[in-house]
Parts: C-alpha cells; structure tokens; sequence
C-alpha cells in the first residue's frame, strides 16, 4: 500500500470537497468506490444526520455508496441529494428493478455563527456543495485543514478543520479516519499549543511537540464555547476488512474513545458527535475478535490523530470569517520547535 497518512489509503475510497468561501461553509464527501458495510455511533446529545437508522444490523440495506460530512447544520442536510445525483449518474447504488438508489448516510456540524453570509432564502448551498464535493471525490491525496466540511469548524480556542489519519494492524488490515473538527470544547492542553492526542502522535504529523512534563497547572480547565452553542465533531473509520453491520458498529463504537482522547469535554449535551464505520471487503476479517478489536483500537487511535491534524492544518479562511485562530497563527513560536515544523 502508498502510505500517505489519510483515509484513502484504504483502497476504494474516494474524497472530495467543496467549499463556500462566502458562507464559510463546505462539504466533504467520503465515496466508498465498491460500496461498503457500515454503522454509526452517536455519542454527542445533539446529533444532526441523514439516513443513520438504515445503518443498524437488522435493517434491510447492507451496503453505502457514500458517507457525507458537512457544514451547515440542519441546512446541510441538503448535501447528501447532491452527492446522491452525482452517484446515480455514475450507475452507483441499490437497484431496485430499473431503479438505482445511492445510499449516503451523512452528519452535519453547527457552522452558522462564524461570520460566513448564511442568509440564503429558500435554497441553502448545500445541495450544490454536495454535487461538487462527489464531482471532486478522488483517491490519493487530499487537503486537510480549513476545506470541505471543515471549511468552517471552530473549537473552543482554534479554527477547527478537516483531519485525516491512516495504520495498518498487526493483522494487515489498512485502518483510516477522517474527521471535521468543530468540538464544542479543546484539542489543546491548557494554553500551551500541545495537543490532547500527542500520545497517538506518529512521525510528528501534527508537529511532534509531544505532552508537557509535568502537565500545566490549567491543563484541566474546562474550555468550552462561549453560551455552549451547538457544536459537533463528526467522523468515518473505513477498514479493508469483509465486516458485518454489526462488526461495524463495534468499530464505530471503539473509535469514538478516539474522539474523547483527543478533545475535553467530548460527547457533551450540545455535541452531535457521530461516527460511522465502513468495512470495504477487500481482505478477510483476520482473528476473529481479536482482529476486530485491533481494527477498533487503530481506528480509535487513528481518530484521535485525525483530529489534532485537523487543527494542525487549519488555516484562518480570512474575512468574513469571524472565529477564534488558526494554531499556525496563536502557535507561531512553536511552529519550528516540534519534529515536524508547520512549513
């Protein structure tokens, strides 16, 4: 396998984004090439999804097409029909007789107080977004930080953003993340620019400055949106391995620790955080439990990677973005001092 540190090192998944610099606001769309297996876990108190009862063991449809991540809150619901319509041009989908049905689960962030121009009557963007973002959707690399369905995420004191994360088990099964971060709280320890997830940290992929020794006297202070308005961090885990629904909300389930290791507070009463889980088939489920476990445990840490490099990425989308910064910019004296310098 080509190891670029993203989802798409899992073969047969597609990324795409879009964005809308004016309504700072974007789309990303996870296309899963040969369909997949998957389940969600919603562990946030105000979630925002489309499609997510289908995904339960019992339910009839066993495989989707796409996994969608946005902005826009409830508007952004929309993004999923766009991504539908590019799909079923391409002959994608559940047939039924002549009829073909793209199934594209999706979950929303709440990005409507950053500053973006979000008055747009009676047609939100989201639906075109949606079509560019599967337009746009490729394997290989993809841009991380303020673009797609991160374009306008914040957290508690930085610009949030789109973080990705791959590893392959001790069973050969290739594990990868993708997350929008827009966390009603920190990724950060205290003030002091290191990250919650630097334990998980490989190859200084979000500036190898590793965990203060010992930790800040304000490493525990609660940091949290101003009036705790809506949040959400939201994500997909995809495994080369052949998953049932069931194996897959295991997955999902496990990785959301990632989530909780790498953000404080995480799964709080105005957090949506959702993630959902993918098995693509490609290789047989190694070790029975004990492979699924492994594939939940890296998907965890993948998460967890995924989202400080989210942040890591992040860059200020200028006006009229209003919204904390950029930790390249509120961090500039530590950009050179980590394994891995912000270029």
């Amino acid at each position: 396998m080509t190891h670029r540190n993203l989802i798409t090192d899992v073969s047969g998944v597609l990324v795409g984004h879009a964005d809308d610099a004016a309504a700072v606001t974007g789309v990303t769309a996870v296309v899963l090439e040969r369909g997949a297996s998957a389940a969600v876990a919603i562990h946030g108190g105000a979630p925002g999804g489309r499609d997510t009862a289908l995904l339960a063991a019992d339910m009839t449809v066993e495989r989707v097409d796409a996994i969608v991540l946005s902005g826009g809150s409830a508007f952004g619901l929309d993004a999923a029909g766009g991504v539908q319509a590019v799909l079923a041009e391409q002959g994608r989908g559940f047939r039924i007789g002549a009829a073909i049905v793209p199934i594209v689960p999706q979950a929303i962030v709440f990005d409507l107080l950053n500053g973006g121009a979000k008055t747009w009557g009676r047609k939100p963007p989201y639906y075109d977004l949606g079509c560019r973002a599967a337009e746009a959707a490729r394997g290989g690399d993809f841009a991380l930080g303020t673009v797609g369905g991160g374009y306008g995420a914040t957290t508690a004191d930085l610009k949030g953003g789109i973080g990705s994360a791959s590893a392959v088990t001790a069973g050969g099964h290739v594990v990868g993340a993708i997350a929008v971060v827009n966390a009603i709280g920190s990724g950060l320890i205290g003030d002091h620019g290191q990250f919650w997830a630097a334990p998980f940290e490989r190859g200084g992929e979000f500036g190898g400055l590793g965990w203060p020794s010992p930790l800040p006297a304000d490493a525990l202070t609660l940091r949290m949106k101003g009036g705790g308005p809506p949040s959400t961090t939201i994500a997909c885990v995809v495994t080369d391995a052949a998953i049932s629904k069931a194996q897959a909300h295991r997955i999902a389930v496990m990785a959301q620790d990632g989530l909780a290791r790498a953000l404080r507070p995480a799964h709080a009463p105005m957090d949506g955080d959702t993630v959902f889980a993918a098995g693509t088939g490609d290789k047989p489920l190694d070790g029975g439990v004990v492979g699924l476990t492994e594939i939940g445990v890296a998907a965890a840490d993948c998460l967890a990677r995924a989202i400080a490099r989210g942040l890591y990425a992040a860059t200020d989308p200028g006006p009229p973005y209003r919204g904390p910064p950029a930790w390249r910019d509120r961090f500039a004296s530590l950009r050179h001092q980590g394994s891995s310098p912000v270029p």
